[in-house]
């Protein structure tokens, strides 16, 4: 898939992935109280959606690392917007190879990127960053039943082939240096509302382009079969949150 027709499909969006501003403060609320001052990093951030919230509810700088400066810049202008650009410090860099010293970090939050690691990798990579007794917070695409439709584990098979479980996924997590203290999934608004909804528009928009561009066709293409798939299998999988602690 190019990178470049990706990014012209994902660009001007409110999330590059399922997510909700309830969800994130829900999923805040849901974990044991931080320091004072908590370091607070947010990786593959995306247009910072998520970032925003954390900044707002602590009231703490969050660092926000994405790989894509477009989506930096993005975030930038939307917490100068809101009020929150001192609390927001963006850094373009590859999450899975972050040189920051070990125990860097009191909370490490992440929705909906952890899976260009895979779980278990990311897991793995990100544990040294935080304190002894550091917070993780992450959403993963899981799968929501032992026994998914055929035509939903073929697609995700070829998409995203460790999807797990949410108990392999804590299992995964436990093995790799964390308590699992909670999870939730994401209710189904948080796949519509801003993102396959608003995706669906930037689409519409695209396809005359993509008329005589052959790799964002392709891109459009896929994209429109993963929302038809949800729609038809979404009480299968979905993200989950899933809330950890250094152990």
């Amino acid at each position: 898939m190019s990178l470049e027709a990706f990014f012209r499909l994902f660009s001007e969006l409110p999330r590059e992935g399922p997510g909700s501003d309830d969800a994130t403060r829900e999923a805040l609320r849901r974990l044991p109280a931080l320091p004072a001052s908590p370091r607070v990093i947010d990786l593959g951030c995306g247009p910072g959606r998520q970032t925003l919230v954390l900044a707002r509810e602590l009231g703490s700088p969050i660092t926000a690392v994405d790989l894509h400066a477009p989506f930096l810049a993005e975030l930038e202008a939307a917490a100068e917007r809101s009020g929150l650009r001192h609390l927001v410090r963006t850094r373009c860099a590859d999450f899975g190879s972050l040189q920051d010293p070990p125990g860097s970090y009191d909370l490490l939050w992440s929705e909906g990127a952890i899976y260009h690691l895979g779980w278990s990798e990311g897991l793995r990579r990100w544990r040294p960053l935080l304190t002894p007794s550091g917070l993780m917070a992450a959403t993963e695409a899981t799968w929501l039943t032992d026994h998914p439709p055929a035509e939903a584990a073929a697609f995700w098979r070829e998409a995203y082939p460790t999807m797990g479980t949410v108990t392999t996924n804590a299992q995964a997590a436990r093995g790799a240096g964390y308590e699992v203290l909670d999870t939730f999934p994401l209710p189904a608004s948080a796949w519509w509302d801003d993102y396959y909804r608003p995706l669906q528009g930037r689409m519409a928009t695209l396809r005359a382009e993509a008329a005589t561009d052959p790799a964002l066709a392709e891109v459009i293409a896929s994209t429109a079969r993963e929302i038809e798939l949800y729609e038809r299998f979404g009480d299968s999988y979905g993200y989950v949150f899933y809330l950890l602690r250094a152990a």
